[in-house]
């Protein structure tokens, strides 16, 4: 590992950060944090940054704004203590489901984040699962996007379940290409959850495309946020024949009563990653949730950034694909 490189953690993603360091056999930066009474930010690096390669970790999670506001302080205190280099790992975006106008005077918040982000001073991001890869063009510095999809597809593989009776669900049409990718490493088809959403946080399912009676079904999608989306889904699947349901997001914000809601459903287990921390109060709440880290990906990612070498390998260790015997002849 370079010895010019220090990793800063923020308020949010602080037990990630603790990981990656202790992988990369770095000590955590030290770095302060205040929220003082009015609302103000102040991040004051505690050791030197000058001439170094800074990556700060934070998910822009619940509550956004102040996490975001961290972040963008953090960059610029960085900028003025002559850091050489600035990267902002962030898990999950915030602001990242509005990258389009849906109304006629809505703004295009995904893309004012990334010019923030470049305005403060960073030289490149890291993030998992954009709710839209198109979001990667909002930046003119770089940007990679990792995945997720490979961890929980390793997960489900250990399961060795019949693979005649697996079968992808993608929550929406907008998710296939995430359940394709799953449905290729676990060598399964792929149905399709047909929806429409009225207004925000509320789903109507419609129909399911594709064959799910007597399978084992694993819905993926990239966010829970209300779960009102995902419960519906696997509702459907449910009242379809599923044998059982593994429900897998990258990104679990769980709003509201939204851990209730997964309790209650008929999800069998719900896979989620920590690119968004949950509480133990969260995790006692609803048992069904099972968490798996991104630590191990991101410190593969920063290694392979600082000695120049290609971020695709970080997906190696996750390779295992279920591929099927070849025939005998």
């Amino acid at each position: 590992m370079v010895k010019d490189t220090i990793i800063l953690a923020l308020t949010s993603s602080t037990e990630l950060a603790q990981h990656i360091a202790k992988e990369l056999k770095l000590p955590l930066g030290k770095v302060k944090v205040d929220h003082f009474a009015d609302g103000e930010i102040l991040v004051t690096p505690q050791e030197t940054v000058r001439g170094r390669s800074v990556f700060i970790i934070q998910s822009t999670c619940t509550p956004v704004t102040e996490h975001l506001m961290e972040v963008l302080v953090c960059i610029d205190a960085c900028k003025r203590a002559s850091a050489k280099e600035i990267t902002v790992v962030m898990p999950y975006y915030g602001y990242a489901r509005q990258d389009r106008k849906a109304d006629a005077h809505q703004p295009i918040t995904a893309k004012l984040v990334a010019d923030l982000l470049q305005t403060a001073g960073a030289n490149r991001i890291v993030t998992i699962d954009l709710h839209a890869a198109q979001i990667q063009g909002f930046f003119n510095i770089p940007i990679d996007d990792l995945t997720a999809v490979p961890l929980l597809g390793h997960y489900f593989c250990e399961k060795k379940l019949p693979k005649d009776q697996i079968v992808v669900v993608s929550p929406d049409h907008g998710g296939v290409v995430r359940a394709r990718r799953l449905a290729e490493m676990l060598n399964a088809p792929i149905a399709i959850v047909d929806k429409r959403r009225p207004r925000p946080n509320e789903v109507e399912a419609q129909n399911i495309i594709g064959d799910v009676d007597g399978k084992y079904c694993f819905i993926v999608d990239d966010i829970c946020d209300t779960a009102g989306s995902l419960v519906a889904a696997c509702q459907m699947l449910k009242d379809h024949g599923a044998k059982a349901i593994y429900a897998s997001v990258t990104h679990g914000i769980f709003s509201k009563d939204a851990l209730d809601k997964i309790e209650k459903s008929p999800i069998d287990e719900m896979v989620i990653s920590d690119t968004i921390p949950l509480s133990e109060e969260k995790a006692k709440a609803c048992p069904k949730i099972k968490v798996l880290t991104v630590a191990d990906m991101l410190t593969e990612t920063i290694d392979a950034i600082q000695n120049h070498t290609s971020v695709s390998h970080v997906y190696d260790r996750y390779d295992t694909v279920r591929k099927p015997k070849p025939e005998k002849k």
